[in-house]
């Protein structure tokens, strides 16, 4: 597979081959972010899985899973995330999922060629399939890395209070509660399976809204029926795929050009973009007046008084809003915005409120 353009990124494309030799052949540094669901190494030899009425279970015997030892796979591994790393941006962040077939060996590699681990997320599937042969517990997760290019590197997308817009206003957790792909979303020909392992478009949702923005260049090395595709386009981001299998090409040429572009998700946006408010400046501008008393949680025993210098006094201790904050509530740490309250008429407002009014008149 050779380019036309070597120096073009094709977007929103399938690209037919072998992911280790298709990366060589794309610009470096030209993608934001990329997902991997490679293969899992699952075969079992000679061993066939039925369920207690002696119907058989189809598993994973597809030829792309099939390795002929450990070091075949890991040398298999360490070539295509070698490869991925070139066509990573210094912003981008990589994401494999994988079970504990293959996974542990994935993130050996991974730290070994220079990867930084973000998270681990634990995708714990609300249907999973049952362990049959009741010998061991039913594997009810997959579990994915989310990983930078190297430990230094500092700028990346992490969109979190989208995650936490998300999630009912609270901090997104590392565990994801996502049923398996299923019904109408499961591709099938003549009532099979197109694809054994294709996964819910849910988990693939999450995983762009987090850590992409709208414009950004999503790239799957393994696109099988393009799951990510689907969502990427559905989101407003460009897509690359590559895959081997004609027959999971041409399933994902037809899913994704029937996918509409929703609107996004209200966005949410993140704080350490937004210009920088000190507390001192609410104070020498008026908005916080030095005096002012300020209570902790809205609890009126817990009260501070607002400082000329922008400073805290609580007893006989003074500090910033953070530091005050922690010596009040008993904490390590505290942030000092939205912990502290000042009295209006209209009630207890949050201090971070003044900050946003602040930030809404050009600071």
């Amino acid at each position: 597979m050779s380019l036309e353009d070597p120096g073009a990124l094709p977007l929103d494309t399938i690209l037919q081959g072998d992911c280790r030799e298709i990366l060589e052949t794309l610009p470096e540094q030209s993608v934001d972010l990329i997902f991997a669901d490679p293969p899992y190494n699952l075969q079992l030899p000679d061993q066939e899985l039925r369920r207690p009425n002696l119907t058989r279970v189809a598993g994973v015997d597809d030829a792309w899973d099939a390795f002929a030892s450990f070091a075949d796979y890991d040398a298999f591994t360490r070539q295509w995330l070698s490869a991925c790393r070139r066509v990573m941006k210094e912003t981008a962040t990589l994401w494999v999922i994988g079970t504990y077939h293959n996974i542990h060996r994935v993130g050996t590699i991974l730290q070994d060629l220079g990867y930084w681990i973000l998270n681990e997320i634990t995708w714990v599937k609300t249907n999973p399939m049952p362990n049959f042969r009741g010998v061991r517990f039913a594997n009810a997760h997959e579990t994915l890395l989310w990983a930078k290019k190297s430990a230094r590197q500092r700028r990346y997308t992490f969109n979190y209070q989208l995650m936490k817009h998300l999630n009912g206003g609270k901090q997104m957790r590392s565990d994801w509660r996502l049923p398996i792909c299923r019904g109408a979303e499961r591709l099938q020909v003549n009532g099979q399976k197109v694809h054994s392992t294709q996964k819910p478009e849910a988990l693939l949702e999450r995983v762009i809204l987090a850590t992409t923005s709208p414009g950004d260049v999503v790239l799957d090395p393994f696109f099988g029926t393009g799951t990510t595709g689907a969502v990427a386009r559905r989101l407003g981001r460009h897509w690359v795929g590559i895959e081997r299998d004609a027959r999971y090409i041409a399933a994902a040429r037809q899913r994704i050009a029937a996918v509409p572009v929703e609107p996004l998700p209200e966005e949410q946006p993140e704080r350490r973009r937004l210009p920088r408010v000190p507390f001192a400046t609410l104070v020498a501008s008026g908005a916080i007046p030095p005096g002012t008393r300020l209570y902790l949680d809205r609890a009126e025993e817990r009260v501070a008084e607002v400082l000329p210098d922008g400073r805290l006094r609580l007893g006989d201790a003074t500090g910033s809003i953070h530091q005050i904050g922690a010596l009040a509530a008993g904490r390590l740490a505290c942030n000092g915005w939205e912990h502290w309250y000042v009295k209006t008429p209209a009630g207890l407002v949050v201090l971070d409120a003044f900050r946003q009014e602040a930030r809404a008149r050009g600071g």
